[in-house]
């Protein structure tokens, strides 16, 4: 599970995961709830053209030749890809459905990766009780061979408050800060969250006096059976839809 900056991360990890593991034929189903299926791919685009997705979209009339060929080139390099977006939102009956289907279908011994962004938005009843629901069928789909689940919430505004931006001791998400964080956080192996301190005008991060400028955390809240949670820091790319990675 994770939360925000969240659908840029989700976006980067999908296409990471294929280019990572080139011995392993990857199917990623992705439900997009929170964007438009064209607007990922923009993000794809302008993460290989180094072009934000604003001048990639206004160029439609002004992009010279050249930039043109760099983009049909790019668009046949993400045509490879196997990854299938779903951004009607669902009930989590038509989610498992859905799963299933690919499951069983189009990855049919291929590694099948169900990425959700994000869970508040799909459709139910209640929040509290789609949410529970929605947790009991990915522990079900979870368990489908060779299938992996990665689910996206939102960080409440906990994190917000003035006693929290004014106590280093407390800058860094909590299981609390994570929205209808009991049940997600029991179903989910693993918990990250990515926080921008910056953007909460926090000038030096946590007690350690981090530094924020252009930098993401990603916090593992929870490791399930593989070690300790620990902070990994990133470059701040977002304007072309990426991160890149502090390896120290």
């Amino acid at each position: 599970m994770i939360t925000k900056p969240k659908s840029a991360f989700a976006n980067t990890l999908e296409t990471d995961l294929i280019d990572l593991n080139p011995n392993q034929e990857i199917v990623i189903l992705d439900f997009s709830f929170e964007m438009l299926s064209y607007r990922q791919i923009g993000r794809k685009l302008s993460n290989r053209l180094r072009k934000t997705t604003s001048e990639l979209y206004s160029a439609e009339e002004s992009i010279s030749d050249s930039d043109f060929e760099k983009v049909e080139e790019a668009t046949k390099e993400i045509k490879r890809y196997q990854i299938f977006y779903v951004d009607t939102t669902s009930t989590v009956s038509d989610i498992e459905k859905t799963i299933d289907y690919f499951h069983s279908v189009i990855a049919n011994g291929k590694w099948l990766i169900v990425i959700l962004d994000h869970a508040l938005l799909v459709e139910g009843d209640t929040e509290r009780g789609t949410i529970v629901d929605l947790q009991k069928m990915f522990l079900r789909k979870k368990k489908l061979y060779n299938t992996s689940i990665i689910q996206i919430s939102q960080m409440n505004r906990n994190i917000e408050t003035p006693d929290r931006i004014n106590n280093p001791a407390m800058h860094f998400p909590l299981r609390s800060d994570l929205s209808a964080s009991d049940a997600i956080f029991q179903a989910s192996d693993y918990v990250v969250a990515l926080s921008r301190p910056e953007l909460l005008n926090i000038t030096s991060y946590g007690s350690k006096h981090l530094p924020v400028t252009n930098k993401v955390y990603l916090h593992f809240l929870k490791v399930r059976d593989a070690g300790e949670p620990c902070i990994l820091v990133f470059d701040n790319e977002l304007k072309y839809g990426n991160l890149i990675e502090n390896v120290s």
